[in-house]
């Protein structure tokens, strides 16, 4: 509680704000009838919950609205259209009013009760669900406003079939406004994305001997394709296959390529397929990646664009030709030049566009212009608190100062933000340890905040020790940063001290911690990681018994045991890496047996190397991790430092013949 108060005091808060923080983290009891209506829920026990609602709505709980949207969720199939009007006059303006709102769209999108969808579609504040859009380009369709780009777009991106964007697929197909093309269109992108669920939901369009047939390649492509095969749609089925059976095996299908089906596909088919073919072997970081999407390039008639190919497609073709060195770039302008405009802007692919512009210049005043343009893309992104943005910074030698003090939030918006309901609600219900819940109204409640205002919320949530809502509200803000709260140092003294007894950078366990948990102690990921630095409980254990600690379970959420065991295996994990706190921050989060493999292959700068890690989950985490540590350590420090000192030596590539020998006991 003492270095709480003195992080308080530090950041500037009035003694009596302490004090108000502490009475309203006071722990709430264990049988409080939220909790109880939430345990009735789980088990589905609707005499419960019903009764547990009129109790709150009795008491006027402040969460009873919370228990009403359970109780008339848990019975949604046969709700009326008067109790949801009912609940959302009880509750207007509220999360739950529109979660429910989301609910109830579903539920008349089964029903097909497209009168009263249409009716309340437009009072959807949120309107985050794909389902609940299909359903309503399905009723406007019905109403004689077919807005076609919008609907296919919706479809194709469509991750598993679920009734809305079916319904709206078979409905679109039969009109005529989605053709034949449409159909194996998403039946490519379907395939690719390794969805056979979905594969057959889509294939039902056709015609039943196509749709056998597909259902044939799903399960056996190789042997579909010995087959000798013939028909009006044996071109596309064959593709289907070759791109079934690159998922699997991606040379097998470069085989079957060049065997038979480079000239039977055709040029436009033949490109999707080494395009596809190409991703799965960059996917496996094969140096036969960059020859698979030459073949497609090469083979193409047009632009990838025109072809369809999607994102997916072109990103690993840049990734891929980076590890090639000089003969990659032309690759890499190409494929990049081909993404969506949205994603050409991503500043992932300004960075490595700019890079490649500055290497394809020719030498002299020939390339001036050319070299001009590239030192225009990075300063375009150059910043101090992202991973490309420091990058591209030091590309230009611009040395971009950590943000200036943010304007402190007036008496006024910090008293605003201490009375707002949503935000009480919100910090009740993660007190409670409902923080899923907790957090969905916290961020419901922000919508249309100004600056001023998201601030004073921040602020709040710092007070009370709710970390990550701190630094995601602190994230909204654009025009002015925050630092202290974006980059908060709770624990200070636990991490420093544990840090240094391990010989590591406190900067680098506080990058890593902000990825990991946002600094919530008690946080549970859903594969049982726990605690500040998100400990496997079998890694914990592991750990205990190399430092001889006496280690309980329910340990892993204590701050002091968890950055003692967090920091000791981060030690032990950077120095099977030889320092490289790239390799060690993507062995923390995918396992060190992983990024073992992603090191084979020819040497290359780091952050090609942090490009290339096949997991969006992990390589998102490096970058993170890294610029983090940067961030912390100018803070700390006083002056920024490179990141291309933290991402260490020159090159990464495979583990030297002189290394220490793997330590194979690492879980």
């Amino acid at each position: 509680m003492r270095r709480w108060i003195s992080w308080v005091v530090r950041a500037g808060c009035a003694l009596s704000t302490v004090l108000a923080a502490v009475v309203h983290a006071a722990p709430t009891p264990a049988n409080d009838p939220i909790n109880e209506a939430r345990e009735a829920l789980r088990k589905r026990d609707g005499k419960r919950l019903a009764a547990l609602r009129e109790l709150t709505l009795a008491r006027q709980h402040p969460l009873a609205r919370w228990v009403d949207y359970w109780e008339l969720g848990n019975r949604i199939g046969e709700a009326t259209t008067d109790e949801v009007e009912a609940f959302y006059q009880r509750w207007r303006g509220s999360y739950v009013e529109d979660r429910l709102r989301n609910d109830w769209l579903l539920e008349l999108g089964r029903r097909r009760d497209w009168p009263a969808f249409t009716r309340d579609y437009p009072r959807f504040r949120m309107n985050d669900d794909r389902e609940v859009s299909c359903y309503w380009q399905l009723t406007e369709h019905l109403a004689g406003r077919t807005h076609a780009d919008a609907a296919r777009a919706l479809w194709f991106t469509q991750r598993d079939s679920d009734d809305g964007c079916a319904l709206l697929a078979n409905t679109l197909f039969e009109a005529k406004v989605f053709g034949t093309d449409d159909v194996w269109m998403k039946l490519r992108l379907s395939v690719d994305a390794n969805r056979p669920r979905a594969v057959r939901s889509v294939a039902a369009l056709l015609d039943k001997p196509t749709a056998t047939e597909v259902g044939e390649l799903l399960d056996n492509p190789v042997r579909y394709l010995r087959r000798q095969g013939s028909g009006r749609h044996h071109g596309e089925l064959a593709l289907l296959a070759v791109l079934r059976a690159a998922g699997s095996d991606p040379d097998a299908a470069a085989g079957l390529m060049d065997e038979r089906w480079q000239a039977a596909l055709g040029a436009q088919r033949a490109a999707w397929a080494w395009a596809v073919i190409g991703k799965q072997a960059a996917l496996r970081l094969s140096a036969d990646a960059p020859l698979y999407y030459r073949h497609a390039f090469t083979t193409l008639r047009g632009s990838p664009r025109a072809a369809q190919w999607s994102d997916d497609m072109l990103t690993w073709a840049v990734r891929s030709a980076l590890r090639t060195g000089s003969d990659g770039w032309p690759i890499v302008l190409r494929a990049i030049w081909a993404l969506s405009d949205a994603e050409q802007a991503e500043p992932v692919w300004v960075y490595w566009s700019a890079r490649a512009l500055m290497a394809t210049a020719a030498e002299g005043r020939a390339g001036d212009a050319q070299r001009e343009k590239a030192r225009g893309l990075f300063a375009s992104i150059a910043e101090p608190l992202t991973f490309y943005g420091k990058l591209a910074a030091e590309e230009i030698d611009f040395q971009p100062a950590l943000p200036a003090l943010a304007p402190t939030p007036s008496d006024d918006d910090r008293a605003r933000a201490r009375a707002n309901p949503g935000l009480q609600r919100a910090l009740q219900l993660i007190a409670l340890g409902l923080r899923q819940e907790g957090v969905r109204e916290w961020n419901f409640t922000l919508r249309g905040m100004n600056e001023r205002q998201l601030f004073a919320a921040a602020e709040l949530a710092c007070e009370r020790e709710v970390w990550d809502r701190c630094i995601n509200t602190s994230d909204r803000t654009r025009q002015d940063i925050d630092l202290a709260q974006r980059y908060p140092m709770p624990f200070r003294d636990l991490v420093f001290a544990q840090a240094h007894e391990a010989g590591l950078d406190p900067a680098y366990v506080f990058g890593l911690i902000r990825q990991e948990s946002r600094f919530v102690a008690d946080a549970r990921s859903s594969v049982g990681a726990g605690g500040l630095m998100q400990l496997m409980p079998k890694t914990a254990r592991w750990v205990a018994r190399k430092l001889a600690l006496d280690f309980k379970p329910e340990q892993i959420v204590d701050p002091a045991v968890n950055l003692r065991l967090g920091t000791e295996y981060l030690k032990l994990v950077l120095e099977d890496f030889g320092g490289s706190q790239a390799m060690a921050a993507a062995a923390y989060n995918a396992g060190p047996s992983r990024p073992r493999r992603w090191r084979e292959g020819p040497p290359v700068e780091p952050a090609i190397w942090a490009e290339n890690i096949p997991f969006n989950e992990t390589r998102d985490y490096v970058k993170k991790v890294l610029s983090n540590a940067a961030v912390y350590a100018a803070m700390l420090n006083g002056h920024a430092l490179s990141l291309k000192t933290w991402l260490g030596a020159p090159t990464i590539g495979p583990r030297e013949a002189s290394a220490p020998a793997i330590d194979l006991d690492l879980p």
